[in-house]
């Protein structure tokens, strides 16, 4: 072979090769506040493994426990908030923090949100042989009296669980302070209080009811997405659709300090939405549990900003915060 011909060819093989998006990161970390395990540890494991053909060195996983996230955020705002190499963990759950003031001083403007790696929707389940047939009759029963709906979730006031059917109630100018809420340790403690009749209505995330499908227990009433959700879900109307303005989102995603340099932050952007065109980012999704929902730079951080205010809104409104 002709060696000039064979130089090009090998050059255009190693340009090829090489990732495209590596640039000022070159020690990527993601930190996870939290123990192993959980929700965090999961989200940067998504990361690590769905990034590997875009960063020329592994991704490196940190714990950093406290205060479901408030030590994080804190060192990203004193520390490192100019660290081109870190993106922290955080879920729906830290948002509301932010919204909350649970982390002190800092808020959602404080960090620049980077990407998400997937999500999770709010659901609106009763049983199947419920006297609600639809979402439009339980609202026009929780319109007519509130106090005769009993309302349960894992999680007790101003959790993400009561969040939901706050929202939902709000759509309707209800107060969610009038709403019979029962707390119960967990989705599958709820599952069972709906089932045993403890509870009329559970408001509970798509991904956990995946097992019940098809079993002719639960009836789902409505998904709390932004658009219809796949299989097993195709043909469940979401509340947005049918006139209600709540939408839940369990997002899991990744911030940076507020300081980081636009290149590297346009670096791990562009990393992330070349995987999200890959088939191995998807199926790592499904591995974790995740369904797609991929947003990257200035639309995941408009969007954030919306989703905070709104917290902070049906907070306020419950009488939760000031």
């Amino acid at each position: 072979m002709n060696f000039k011909k064979f130089s090009t060819i090998l050059a255009v093989s190693l340009t090829l090769a090489a990732p495209a998006f590596a640039g000022p990161i070159d020690r990527p970390e993601c930190i996870a506040p939290a123990k192993p395990g959980g929700g965090f540890d999961l989200t940067c494991r998504v990361a690590q493994s769905g990034l590997k053909a875009q960063m020329e060195k592994p991704i490196q996983v940190t714990f950093m426990p406290g205060g479901v996230g408030a030590v994080a955020i804190n060192l990203f705002n004193t520390t490192r908030t100019d660290d081109d190499n870190a993106i922290v963990a955080f879920s729906s759950g830290s948002l509301l923090n932010m919204a909350t003031g649970k982390y002190g001083e800092w808020k959602e403007s404080d960090v620049r949100f980077l990407a998400s790696v997937g999500a999770d929707f709010g659901a609106i389940v009763v049983r199947e042989d419920s006297r609600f047939k639809s979402l439009g009759d339980l609202m026009a029963a929780a319109e007519k009296d509130l106090k005769s709906i009993v309302v349960g979730a894992g999680g007790s006031i101003g959790s993400q669980d009561w969040m939901k059917a706050a929202l939902l109630l709000g759509s309707r100018q209800l107060s969610p302070r009038d709403m019979r809420y029962v707390a119960f340790d967990g989705g599958g403690e709820s599952i069972a209080a709906l089932l045993g009749g403890s509870i009329e209505v559970y408001m509970g995330d798509v991904g956990e009811l995946v097992s019940h499908v098809g079993e002719g227990k639960l009836r789902i009433l409505a998904v709390m997405s932004p658009e219809r959700i796949g299989a097993p879900f195709a043909d469940i109307p979401t509340a947005i659709e049918l006139g209600y303005d709540a939408e839940w989102t369990i997002l899991r995603g990744f911030y940076m300090g507020k300081n980081v340099s636009d290149e590297a932050y346009n670096a791990w952007v562009e990393a992330f939405e070349a995987a999200y065109e890959t088939e191995e980012f998807a199926t790592i999704q499904k591995e974790k549990g995740l369904l797609p929902l991929n947003m990257a730079g200035a639309e995941l951080n408009a969007s954030i900003i919306e989703r905070v205010a709104k917290m902070r809104d049906i907070a306020r409104g419950a009488g939760l915060i000031d």
